[in-house]
């Protein structure tokens, strides 16, 4: 294994604010609590353990051992589900959707950071427990977006209607989607064991929450991880109090409101707050909750409840409210004892937006760090890349800024005017002058002189790299070749590519072989040859 880093602003697919963020840039620090850093963690811990109860942990280690029942976990995440029942005990949560067969890449990586993160503040506060968390995502709606995977450039995709929680939703129908995908496998041990692997996860359970859990362990319980489930009556009580400020106040529409207001002075917003942050899940249902005329009522639906009526009902059957997008990361701070939550860019960015809310209710606002991103190569590729003089950073350069710069690179003609328009330019600076000395009626004109010889040579280079291209077309088709292969739809590897890809070459040290190379506190993008 090889390893090599380049920094995430140097990638150019992370947006201004996350460049900020690892930057410890001062237009951020008002929406964050603590940077990721080791130290950090120290007061982390402290401001936990003095808002988390022994009730609260109760409560959690009764439910995991509920979910788990049935479930062939390890030794080590049994322990650690005990270790959760103890006031030295924390959480390093990561989440993701329940996306059929882990969806792309980055779901490894963002489960290994987490791993690694414990790992690492266990060596440095050995009096302390850490524990790896998967929260999975069973109360999303939005089935297009999981019900499907990439693998070798096509869609393997079940294709029905749904309706409701993801989680709940059945297994139904993905015999057919097992039958697609295993065709292509062929018949090596590391084929037959994605064969399994899909076979008992999908086919041997009736949903996907359950589906979706076994798949986790199976890949990762040698590490100790736990998978929750949040959607349980007896989690969701522990929540009644939140629940209920934002059916009375909403709460979190006005304060979340404030600090949009100030991120959109210098960056984009992630999310935007409703007036209550709510959903109502029944089985096959999943719609907003609103309130208007002084009734509360339940959208697209005949639903609906006075005040004192909500109230009760939210008593009797708490599990039937469910956090949106802007609520759900409370949630999990209120149920888990969690320290740090581990999630990509857009994630980060829409938690930067909930400080002022946490703060507000007074919950401990988590320690918050962008994820592993890891481009994957074959000796074979490192190989390529050397061979064509291509460098870390040529290769994350968009299509035409890539092909631009390796052309002029190897070309055997200079085919950049820069120069040339930085000359021009200083001509048309004496040619200002004498027209602001003769008659200031004729700048205009020189103007309009500036802009047409300027464009006039940014077409003459565009058309001699047009012809250098064709001439250089074998060179060209290699490098993009090799761009194509390591960035797919030019966009990141992680983004697209299934696991079952890299499984089928590497089997079962595809996994081990992240753990041992991911630094979750490193902050730079990990180029990775295997």
């Amino acid at each position: 294994m090889q390893q090599d880093h380049i920094p995430f602003r140097n990638t150019g697919y992370f947006s201004k604010l996350m460049c900020d963020y690892l930057d410890e840039n001062q237009s951020v620090k008002t929406f964050y609590n603590r940077f990721p850093n080791i130290d950090n963690f120290k007061n982390q811990i402290e401001e936990k353990t003095n808002t988390f109860t022994l009730a609260s942990r109760e409560t959690l280690v009764s439910v995991l051992k509920k979910q788990y029942k049935g479930v062939e976990a390890s030794e080590l995440t049994l322990q650690n589900i005990e270790y959760l029942s103890l006031e030295n005990t924390f959480t390093i949560t990561t989440g993701h959707q329940l996306n059929l067969f882990t969806g792309p890449l980055y779901f490894l990586y963002k489960i290994t950071s987490a791993i690694n993160l414990a790992k690492a503040l266990k060596q440095n506060y050995p009096e302390f427990n850490f524990v790896p968390v998967y929260w999975m995502a069973t109360e999303d709606h939005d089935f297009e977006e999981i019900n499907y995977f990439n693998f070798k450039g096509k869609k393997i995709q079940l294709n029905r209607e749904a309706s409701g929680a993801v989680g709940e939703l059945s297994t139904e129908g993905l015999d057919d989607v097992f039958e697609a995908f295993s065709s292509q496998l062929g018949q090596t041990d590391n084929a037959e064991f994605l064969k399994t692997l899909f076979k008992k996860s999908y086919l041997e359970h009736d949903n996907l929450a359950d589906a979706t859990r076994f798949l986790a362990n199976e890949l990762f319980k040698n590490y100790g991880l736990i998978i929750v489930d949040a959607n349980e009556r007896e989690l969701k009580r522990e929540f009644i109090p939140i629940i209920k400020d934002e059916l009375l106040n909403e709460t979190s529409f006005k304060t979340v409101t404030k600090t949009n207001s100030l991120l959109e002075e210098s960056y984009s917003i992630q999310v935007n707050p409703r007036e209550i942050n709510l959903f109502y899940i029944t089985k096959n249902l999943r719609e907003r909750i609103i309130f208007e005329n002084d009734v509360y009522k339940v959208n697209n639906t005949d639903i609906s409840w006075t005040k004192n009526e909500i109230l009760e009902h939210l008593e009797d059957m708490p599990e039937r409210f469910s956090p949106n997008v802007i609520m759900r990361p409370l949630y999990q701070e209120v149920i888990l004892p969690n320290l740090c939550y581990i999630g990509g860019g857009g994630e980060i960015a829409y938690w930067f937006q909930l400080k002022k809310y946490f703060n507000t209710v007074n919950i401990p606002f988590p320690i918050l760090l962008l994820r592993n991103s890891v481009l994957i190569q074959t000796k074979s590729q490192q190989k390529k890349l050397q061979n064509l003089k291509i460098s870390k950073e040529d290769i994350f350069l968009n299509r035409n800024s890539f092909i631009n710069k390796k052309v002029r690179e190897i070309s055997n003609i200079d085919i950049d005017f820069s120069n040339q328009k930085k000359h021009l330019e200083q001509q048309f600076v004496e040619m200002y002058k004498i027209a602001e000395q003769t008659d200031k009626s004729f700048l205009g004109a020189v103007k309009s002189q500036e802009i047409k010889q300027l464009k006039g040579l940014d077409n003459l280079e565009k058309r001699l790299l047009k012809a250098q291209k064709k001439k250089l077309s074998d060179q060209v088709f290699r490098m993009t070749e090799i761009q194509n292969e390591l960035f797919p739809r030019q966009s990141l590897q992680e983004r697209n590519t299934n696991f079952s890809e890299f499984y089928l070459e590497h089997g079962s040290q595809l996994i081990p072989n992240l753990v041992a190379t991911l630094e979750p506190l490193k902050g730079a993008f990990l180029i990775l040859s295997l």
